[in-house]
């Protein structure tokens, strides 16, 4: 099995920089790559107060905290931070040209026995890997938000992948404390395909006047058990981001996932959920919660 002793994390957004503290706080030299300097410095400062947050609420040690902290580096070039990895986890937005143009780039740029891993949340890993020569060594890695406090994590075979790069994988992802589920490369694994088709039948109920937003997400905690709404879900990881898996869902596997238009409306309007103040519901900018998702 590979030995992974540094992990280099692609794009410093809300999966980059938390993809990044549990790699850190499992033991592995960890850099975090972001070509936009206020975002290095947004993730630092968030780490670093999520590590102290635990810290407080006992969940961890002073000394494991600060040990995590020091294996934290962080750079502005993909050059930079990828070039002596062990293992590449790109973080970068879901959309399948900017994926692999950042694959084509980490093939060129890390050594031969590097594994490159996609945080995609639906798109194919074997379209991904087929820019690269390495193939057998690509695979998805699916985590979900916030990473520091989810379980799961979703690993990818992609159609070559091999059983040295799945094996690798589900170490690393035991180190970081997370449950892994090995799955072969569908259209939106099992969550985002389950995810996506609640969501979007809420949007249709909602512009069909069924229910109000607030009853639609009381109704699916109260009586499923869900912890969250579909629509308090969705604000969190965003209106745009969940369009685009839906339109790719749609395209792969057909009708039943065609987008509600009023998801559809609402991205066109900047309604985009908590990182822009405002989708389903309204987060205002005096609340420091809204406030921290939304700079």
């Amino acid at each position: 099995m590979a030995d992974i002793q540094t992990i280099a994390v692609i794009g410093a957004g809300i999966m980059g920089r938390g993809i990044a503290h549990v790699a850190a706080l499992g033991g592995y030299r960890t850099i975090l790559e972001d070509l936009v300097p206020a975002a290095l410095r947004k993730a630092e400062s968030e780490i670093r107060g999520n590590l102290d947050k635990g810290v407080e609420l006992g969940k961890l040690q002073r000394a494991d905290a600060d040990a995590a902290l020091g294996r934290l580096e962080y750079a502005s070039s993909v050059e930079q931070a990828a070039r002596d990895a062990d293992l590449v986890i790109e973080a970068v937005p879901e959309e399948m040209e900017s994926k692999i143009e950042i694959f084509t780039l980490l093939d060129k740029i890390c050594r031969p026995a590097t594994i490159l891993a996609s945080n995609t949340s639906s798109l194919s890993i074997t379209e991904i890997s087929s820019v690269t020569y390495r193939a057998p060594r690509c695979v998805g890695m699916h985590f979900f938000n916030p990473v520091h406090k989810m379980k799961l994590l979703e690993i990818v075979r992609g159609l070559e992948t091999n059983e040295e790069t799945l094996a690798a994988s589900v170490a690393v992802g035991k180190r970081m404390g997370k449950e892994t589920v090995v799955i072969r490369e569908a259209p939106g694994f099992i969550t985002s395909r389950i995810n996506a088709m609640i969501g979007n039948e809420a949007f249709y109920m909602l512009e069909e006047g069924i229910a109000s937003a607030q009853d639609i997400d009381k109704a699916l905690k109260l009586g499923l058990n869900h912890p969250m709404g579909p629509f308090e879900m969705i604000d969190l990881v965003g209106l745009d981001t969940r369009l685009h898996i839906l339109e790719y869902l749609h395209k792969s596997l057909g009708e039943k996932f065609r987008p509600a238009p009023l998801l559809v409306q609402y991205v066109k309007a900047g309604r985009l959920g908590r990182k822009s103040g405002r989708g389903v519901y309204e987060y205002p900018a005096q609340s420091p919660a809204a406030a921290e998702k939304k700079s």
